[in-house]
């Protein structure tokens, strides 16, 4: 059976509760490479567990977060 996504991309109100639930050392780290990328928390976060699920799926390297950061804004 084939699973169909409804949801693209994770809501803000998602993020901020997976955040609150996080080790502060985490947070800062995620806050840190959103800023470092340009980009939101939400993209950021969406970044690392793709990445963690699919290595190939992209990567934090500068042409890896311009090819994210243009899928995200669909």
């Amino acid at each position: 059976m084939t699973q169909t996504f409804t949801t693209q991309h994770l809501s803000p109100d998602a993020i901020a509760q997976l955040v609150q639930y996080l080790p502060d050392y985490i947070k800062v780290a995620l806050q840190e490479k959103s800023t470092e990328l340009e980009c939101s928390l939400e993209a950021t976060i969406e970044m690392a567990i793709s990445n963690f699920l699919d290595e190939e799926a992209l990567s934090f390297e500068a042409d890896g977060v311009t090819k994210q950061a243009e899928m995200l804004a669909m």
